[in-house]
């Protein structure tokens, strides 16, 4: 579904040139789950936005069923999040003069898909994550947790190949934390989509089939998890031989 090689990425700050991402390599399977974990500043969000193309990688390639991307091209970059790229942020982005529904059916309407299926998918959506009943609220209505989840409804509008997830479960409650990776994994198993998703919760993180540990704008090592909801104390012993 996914395939990262060789992906660098720096920033000039000042008269330094700050190296992020440095060689890094990365694979995700259709319907897996993956979860990257790492100090701050070890290069999670800057993969995703690479991915994405919020951020231009400077070298390597990222390649997205069996195409590679092409960055240089902004018309490509705007295709790939529009159609194959589903995005989770941590801040939800939502847009505040729009209510749910429109927020969720903002990707139909950029793309000029109108009438009522996509209607109906917007409505089965917010079914889906528990929030049918907010569909005519603003966002400044909602509580943190809520708009959360109407991102992801937002993100999975044109069932992506591949969604992108920044902490997507750092300011919401535990209860509404967990419906969150219910949510997250249900929909890649049953989509068969590729999950990539940045966390710091070793207990989230243990929904996933794969953790990788990032540091130093690399992939340090791999933990292999199967889904194994419980397994933690792997995941811990990782983050102290990394110093995370």
């Amino acid at each position: 579904m996914l395939r990262i090689q060789s992906l660098s990425k720096s920033y000039r700050l000042g008269s330094n040139e700050v190296q992020v991402l440095r060689g890094l390599s990365l694979e995700v399977g259709a319907g897996e789950m993956v979860v990257i974990m790492g100090p701050s500043g070890s290069g999670k969000t800057t993969l995703l936005n690479c991915i994405s193309g919020i951020d231009l990688p400077d070298d390597g390639t990222v390649s997205l069923q069996g195409q590679v991307v092409d960055y240089q091209s902004e018309t490509e970059r705007t295709r790939l999040r529009r159609h194959q790229i589903g995005m989770v942020f941590q801040f939800f982005n939502l847009i505040p003069t729009l209510t749910v529904r429109e927020n969720v059916a903002l990707p139909f309407l950029i793309c000029g898909i109108r009438g009522k299926q996509p209607m109906r998918r917007v409505q089965a959506l917010l079914e889906e994550v528990g929030m049918g009943h907010r569909s005519e609220h603003l966002p400044f209505q909602l509580s943190g947790g809520e708009m959360q989840l109407v991102s992801i409804a937002r993100a999975l509008a044109q069932r992506p190949a591949l969604l992108l997830a920044d902490e997507p479960t750092g300011n919401v409650n535990p209860h509404i934390g967990r419906s969150i990776m219910e949510i997250l994994r249900s929909t890649a198993r049953r989509e068969n989509s590729g999950l990539l998703m940045v966390t710091h919760s070793p207990e989230h993180a243990a929904w996933a089939d794969r953790i990788c540990f990032l540091k130093d704008g690399r992939i340090a090592c791999e933990l292999l998890q199967h889904g194994q909801r419980d397994a933690l104390a792997p995941i811990h012993e990782k983050l102290l031989t990394l110093e995370i």
